[in-house]
């Protein structure tokens, strides 16, 4: 029996950053090589895998965690 229910996607929040030159040219070689998707895509891996790494500190601060 198919799954009707739609799964719901997270909220984005569109936020701007700043980040030195060769990070960027980094990011679009990892595009070009098909390691991710985008730009926006690798800079929320990046976050997400530091959020997890940081995830003991962070549930002593009381903050959530998500997957």
């Amino acid at each position: 029996m198919p799954n009707n229910k739609k799964e719901k996607k997270p909220k984005m929040q569109n936020i701007t950053i700043n980040i030195p030159e060769i990070y960027d040219e980094n990011i679009q070689k990892l595009i070009k090589m098909k390691i991710t998707a985008s730009r926006s895509e690798a800079i929320r891996t990046a976050i997400r895998e530091f959020l997890h790494t940081e995830y003991d500190n962070l549930k002593l601060l009381g903050f959530k965690y998500f997957d």
